[in-house]
């Protein structure tokens, strides 16, 4: 598939936009992770955003080591729990979360295939964007927590996309060796991102729903 696509696009032709690509997809799961769950856990959870990381701060590297929701979650549950939330919320939302709730791999879908599809000269009118943002969540959904499940389910949105062009230019699903090789470090930020967020969720649900 890189090869493929490489000898497509030419490789002097991708350094530039793969570097953007990669500065974007790691600015907006920071924004996500820095800004949007922080403020979510203060809000609903009225809890120290800063302490919760520090206490959360094992289960964040194993995940970004392991790049794995599932391998991480036995981490992920004992330091939930020693970070206040209880063992009720533990033992039911971060299981779920592991699974469904993958908010970092959604983000990374809805980048990752605009920039496919600019890549191949595809303008994505808003109608598009928005289907890419709908298919993308649900793909996350239904992605396994194993390393590297987000560029699997990314055809779905690539196909879903494809069908709303007409008699168009369509994106090739081939085009997924573009971002095939600098895949494994931003899968590692987005899984550390899912796993935040899995904790995030849990202090929430132990404060709506305490023991």
């Amino acid at each position: 598939l890189v090869a493929w696509t490489v000898a497509r696009l030419g490789l002097s032709n991708l350094f530039g936009p793969l570097a953007w690509y990669v500065v974007t997809v790691v600015l907006a799961l920071a924004v996500h992770a820095f800004v949007t769950l922080p403020i979510i856990l203060r809000v609903f959870a009225q809890a120290s955003p800063r302490e919760f990381a520090k206490d959360m701060r094992p289960a964040l590297l194993t995940a970004f080591g392991t790049d794995s929701s599932s391998a991480t979650l036995p981490v992920t549950m004992d330091c939930a729990e020693d970070a206040g939330c209880s063992r009720r919320s533990s033992r039911f939302v971060l299981p779920l979360g592991a699974t469904i709730n993958m908010d970092g791999t959604a983000l990374y879908e809805a980048v990752a295939v605009v920039f496919l599809f600019q890549a191949y000269g595809i303008s994505l009118s808003f109608t598009q964007l928005l289907i890419v943002a709908i298919t993308a969540t649900l793909a996350a959904i239904g992605a396994a927590g194993i390393p590297s499940a987000g560029l699997v389910t990314m055809v779905i949105v690539v196909e879903a996309v494809n069908s709303s062009l007409g008699s168009g230019p369509t994106l090739p699903l081939a085009a997924v060796g573009l971002i095939l090789g600098i895949d494994r470090i931003l899968d590692m930020c987005r899984t550390t991102v899912n796993v935040w967020g899995d904790a995030v969720g849990a202090r929430v649900i132990t404060r709506i729903a305490p023991d």
